[in-house]
């Protein structure tokens, strides 16, 4: 009778919990994950496991940069020299062409890119084209010299780690992150495993239609943009074309994979990376001071290396916790997906969460992001 009596406790307990979750219905779902350095703490979940894999939209950078990192503690990069080394051509800003390109500034969003160029480069095209186009550049400001959050960047980044290894995106990212962190997790689908595949979360707007990753169970024919939906990629160059497997977006990963991210964080590099990588990581190496980059209404105030900072300041507007605490980690949105993985070192705390089909002109809460977020976005 006891143990019943404590199974029925935890049962209310865990569905009282359950009960502060938003309650997305069809076609929205929405997870959350708390956890220390350690265990998983608590999972509430609505129409979608804790296991089930999502594209997670821009913490893919942060993934990324993991890889990045890797690659800089075996020797293969560094995050100063002039990326034109690796890339055999030369990388620059037309306005400030004596100026060089490093992997410092890419990651950072201050290697003057912009988004005024589209970064999903189909195959059969370049990089190297796309950067030919001035409007790929902002003329106005210097590398180093000016925060613009831009996706471009990390097409960039993806074709210098590939022309470095002679290794594809996708199979890099396997190889130097997910499989070494034991996380079922891939871009693009490929180097997935077939049980997360079948578990896949198809992205839909808020009134149901498709958007994204409609698999049943299979993987793409083609995992790439591609003119012909039945492309081949024997003959792909690596380092040509860093965008095929989208490294600044199209990361599929769980709720629990991203937690696991998280973990790695607060005990800062485990024995994956050095205390030394992590700290570059997360900075930051660029803090707002009212001139020095583009904010979207404060809701870019503090980065690292891919790693976005809340509440860094009075000036910011990007605390969804709403308790004024500092975290570290990163946000990401698209496709009607709203994600992030946020980790407060002083508690030794993190969330890690998403939710799908939020409108795009979701309504706002108290801070620049969507109360969507907010009610997700509480402190673990």
């Amino acid at each position: 009778m006891h143990r019943i009596r404590l199974l029925i406790l935890a049962a209310t307990a865990f569905l009282s919990a359950c009960a502060t979750l938003p309650r997305p219905s069809p076609p929205s779902a929405a997870v959350r994950v708390t956890f220390d350095k350690d265990r998983i703490l608590h999972v509430e979940a609505r129409n979608v496991g804790p296991d089930d894999p999502v594209r997670i939209a821009s913490i893919s950078k942060l993934i990324t940069t993991l890889g990045v990192m890797r690659l800089v503690e075996a020797g293969t990069l560094d995050l100063d020299s002039d990326v034109s080394r690796w890339l055999g051509w030369q990388v620059r800003n037309p306005a400030f062409p004596d100026t060089p390109i490093t992997l410092r500034l890419l990651l950072s969003h201050r290697s003057s890119l912009t988004d005024n160029v589209d970064y999903a480069i189909p195959l059969g095209k370049t990089v190297r084209e796309t950067l030919t186009d001035p409007k790929a550049w902002d003329s106005a400001h210097a590398p180093g010299t000016y925060f613009r959050y831009t996706n471009l960047n990390f097409p960039v980044v993806a074709s210098i780690m590939e022309a470095a290894t002679g290794e594809r995106f996708d199979r890099l990212m396997a190889r130097l992150v997910f499989r070494p962190l034991k996380i079922d997790a891939c871009f693009n689908w490929t180097t997935c495993s077939d049980a997360d595949v079948a578990r896949a979360v198809t992205l839909r707007d808020p009134k149901g239609a498709i958007v994204r990753d409609d698999l049943h169970g299979a993987r793409p024919a083609c995992p790439v943009l591609s003119p012909d939906p039945a492309c081949s990629l024997s003959a792909y160059a690596p380092g040509s074309n860093g965008a095929l497997f989208s490294p600044q977006g199209g990361a599929r990963i769980s709720a629990n994979g991203l937690a696991r991210i998280g973990q790695l964080l607060l005990k800062d590099g485990e024995d994956f990376l050095s205390p030394a990588s992590i700290a570059a990581m997360t900075g930051p190496v660029w803090v707002y001071d009212g001139s020095n980059g583009e904010t979207e209404n404060g809701f870019w105030c503090a980065y690292g290396l891919a790693v976005q900072s809340l509440a860094a300041s009075s000036a910011c507007r990007n605390d969804p916790f709403g308790d004024g605490r500092h975290r570290i980690g990163h946000s990401g949105d698209a496709y009607g997906l709203k994600s992030g993985v946020w980790i407060d070192r002083v508690k030794g705390r993190g969330v890690a969460y998403f939710v799908t089909a939020v409108p795009d002109d979701a309504p706002r809460g108290r801070s620049g992001f969507t109360r969507a977020e907010e009610g997700l976005a509480t402190p673990p």
